[in-house]
């Protein structure tokens, strides 16, 4: 057979999200405009012996570099996209991505959780006006990176059983890290507003517990769903119902099938079928046709008789 007759049997494996570029371009500009706000909060800090300033500045850089991670993995995704070594192409690298930036998030839980408790236990005064502008500031920046990384990710938020595999984990990890950021901001400010008001020193570091948790639930949702697609779990009953359905008709049967994810919105398949007539594998691709995330799919099928032991 010539090369050239090869060559329509064969196709890429490419499977980068839809808005890849967009996600990438966005994702930067927030890495960005988070180490401006991290470099000027830890600088003005410094200078004037603010430890708001330095605290806030210095947890800002752990987002930065879990933002950095995800920037990088877009990158890596796009660059080596062509790369035969990827066997089914660089789709994961955000989900690596994303698992690693989960981890970070649970690290930043922990530290405000035990900052807290060390609060709770040994007060410490507060100069809650530049602690209030400061949480404020931050909370800017976290809004308007929120509105830059949102994407589609609200519009799944209700029924992410069924369509949670259209995800982007990467972006969902540094959409997280932003929200995380912002959630600790709006409860620091409302638990400073309360403390000043009413003298109650424990409400800021017992609102820091209620938010380390909120952080850490946000993290495990992150890593269940990121390592799931690491470790091939089809998360994907309704899509696999239906290949069953279109595929096991006039006696024919599905014995074998396996579905994961590739990257997001790619799901690929590898099918085993039975028939007492079998078709061409072709014919089975056929219908599975316009099935949408089914980018790549095997299929092997085998004779079987009615009067095989089967």
């Amino acid at each position: 057979m010539h090369s050239h007759s090869i060559d329509r049997w064969t196709h890429d494996h490419v499977f980068l999200g839809s808005r890849h570029a967009r996600h990438e371009r966005r994702t930067w500009f927030v890495v960005a405009l988070t180490t401006v706000m991290m470099v000027g909060e830890i600088a003005v800090g410094w200078l004037s012996g603010s430890m708001a300033l330095l605290a806030d500045g210095w947890h800002m850089a752990t987002h930065a570099a879990a933002l950095g991670i995800a920037g990088l993995a877009y990158l890596f995704a796009r660059r080596q996209a062509d790369n035969s070594r990827f066997t089914f192409g660089t789709g994961k690298f955000g989900d690596l991505a994303a698992f690693s930036s989960a981890i970070i998030l649970v690290m930043i839980a922990v530290q405000v959780g035990y900052e807290s408790v060390v609060r709770l236990i040994h007060p410490v005064p507060i100069a809650y006006g530049e602690a209030i502008a400061v949480a404020a500031l931050g909370l800017g920046v976290n809004l308007v990176s929120a509105w830059l990384l949102r994407d589609d990710h609200d519009h799944h938020h209700g029924h992410t059983h069924a369509h949670g595999h259209h995800h982007d984990n990467n972006l969902r990890a540094a959409y997280i890290h932003v929200m995380a950021d912002a959630a600790t901001s709006v409860l620091a400010i409302a638990a400073l507003v309360v403390a000043m008001v009413s003298q109650w020193v424990w409400a800021d570091p017992a609102v820091g517990i209620v938010g380390s948790l909120v952080i850490a639930n946000w993290a495990i949702g992150l890593i269940r769903a990121s390592g799931g697609v690491l470790l091939d779990v089809n998360a994907d009953k309704i899509l696999e119902a239906v290949i069953r359905d279109r595929l096991e008709t006039k006696g024919d049967r599905v014995t074998d099938l396996h579905l994961w994810q590739i990257g997001p919105g790619h799901r690929a398949a590898v099918i085993s079928v039975i028939s007492d007539h079998p078709l061409p594998p072709a014919t089975y691709k056929r219908r599975l046709g316009g099935l949408r995330g089914l980018s790549h799919v095997t299929i092997e099928v085998e004779l079987c008789k009615h009067d095989d032991t089967h």
